[in-house]
């Protein structure tokens, strides 16, 4: 399979759209956000005929409005005059506002945020198959030679599970399927020794954007046996995929990889952010569900703006227009007909109906589907993990409700705030606290009695 990055990528744009200035702005972007194009994605997910406003170049693609107008002048500029020292010192200072806490998060394989979870983010994995344009974390995942090796792998890994008991569930972060399957057993292996690991989660973009991978790569069927051995020692193997857009499951090869995948045993979730001109659209969620439901994958959350990244690079939609998608589309797939076994609902996993089991809308015979879950929307915080409830209307006016589906300080997880309800709004640091028990959840400045009453 081939990959396009930098100025082929850039050429492919041009070349693809017959619009020259598409392929510059994807050359001048590309400096400072790495993208890597699979001509799987080129070939069977972007319809050319109508970039750039097409929604899976949209996501995929490197386009202009990535960055501010100043910062594009300046890499712009810069590349005309041939500095190549300069070049870098720009490009290092956007990727650091891009990524602006890298002492604060550390650059090591492992991290301990939550007490029950350990995320592990193997160094030859965190380089995605295929970084999606609403990513935050693009300097850190997509394999900046620049940025040194870190220090750890397998053995640091085996060696903080023995002195951390409390680790139920291990999170392999980046894209390990983009990896050798012996380099991914080498940290799968390890987790088989510990009785207190019950979960293992792996991230991954590939079934959308590298299906190959799980069909006719050379150690694809070694990659499977690996995920079957992972279910058959009882442990709950969850596969996390991305997935933005309907289109992103319509290749042949991609529902054979689903199909592949899911007769490991492994359970398949979904989840993605709503992102301007790629999926703001209750439409476009309701079918996407839908889909996901009929191949036997569990739509599990969708995602509300992050807290992380430059408010230039925001998704762009507020909070209240994101809490309007996700209940409209919970609405029309929950008015899909009687019969279809889909019940939706929008909070903290309160579920999309009962079971499905294979066989109905193309899952695949005899395995069953779990009930799926939604949660949505949720933040990803400096706390945990928060869901947008709903709109209550209180004494003093209308406030989101939030609730922490889990947090870093587990007496927090389940507890409920309420902020004072910005139709602007995009993240959580932008919230303000309707009253000063509210901040517990919420960091903005608390509302006076003046302002109540006002």
């Amino acid at each position: 399979m081939n990959v396009f990055t930098g100025h082929r990528l850039a050429g492919l744009i041009a070349d693809r759209t017959g619009q020259p200035a598409l392929g510059h702005d994807a050359e001048i972007v590309g400096r400072v956000l790495p993208f890597r194009i699979t001509s799987h994605v080129a070939d069977e997910l972007v319809d050319w005929s109508r970039a750039p406003d097409d929604p899976v170049y949209r996501l995929v693609m490197p386009h202009r409005d990535m960055l501010a107008p100043a910062d594009f002048a300046a890499v712009e500029q810069t590349l005309r005059d041939g500095d190549r020292d300069r070049l870098r010192l720009v490009v290092d200072g956007l990727r650091e506002r891009f990524d602006p806490h890298p002492g604060g998060r550390g650059d090591g394989d492992l991290r301990h945020t939550y007490p029950e979870t350990l995320l592990v983010l193997p160094f030859q994995g965190r380089t995605c198959g295929a970084p999606c344009a609403s990513c935050f974390r693009r300097p850190r995942s997509t394999g900046d030679p620049e940025r040194p090796r870190p220090l750890g792998g397998p053995e640091a890994m085996a060696a903080h599970l023995a002195h951390h008991p409390e680790i139920t569930e291990v999170l392999l972060g980046g894209d390990p399927f983009t990896v050798r399957t012996p380099l991914l057993a080498a940290y799968l292996a390890p987790l088989l020794d510990r009785p207190h690991v019950t979960t293992v989660r792996i991230r991954s973009e590939s079934v959308s954007f590298r299906p190959q991978r799980f069909l006719d790569a050379p150690d694809a069927g070694d990659l499977l046996r690996l995920l079957e051995r992972v279910v058959a020692s009882g442990r709950r193997l969850l596969l996390t995929l991305p997935i933005s857009h309907p289109r992103e499951l319509r290749p042949e090869a991609t529902r054979r990889a689903v199909s592949r995948l899911r007769a490991t045993g492994a359970v398949l979730r979904t989840e993605a952010p709503v992102v301007r001109h790629v999926n703001d659209d209750a439409g476009v969620w309701a079918r996407m569900w839908q889909d996901q439901i009929a191949l036997g994958l569990v739509p599990h959350a969708l995602l509300a703006g992050y807290e992380e990244g430059p408010r230039h690079r925001s998704p762009g939609l507020s909070l209240a227009r994101t809490l309007d998608v996700c209940k409209a589309a919970v609405r029309q797939v929950s008015g899909a007909g009687a019969g279809d076994g889909l019940g939706v609902s929008v909070g903290t996993g309160v579920g999309l109906g009962g079971g499905v089991r294979g066989g109905a809308g193309g899952a695949e015979p005899g395995l069953r589907v779990p009930a799926p879950v939604l949660r949505g929307p949720v933040m990803t915080t400096g706390l945990g993990e928060l869901a947008v409830e709903g709109i209550a209307h209180l004494e003093g006016g209308p406030a989101f409700t939030l609730r922490a589906l889990r947090a870093c300080d587990p007496a927090l997880t389940g507890t409920v705030a309420y902020a004072r309800f910005d139709p602007m709004a995009t993240r959580w640091d932008e919230l303000t606290p309707y009253g000063p028990r509210d901040r517990t959840l919420i960091p903005g400045e608390s509302l006076t009695p003046d302002d109540l009453v006002g």
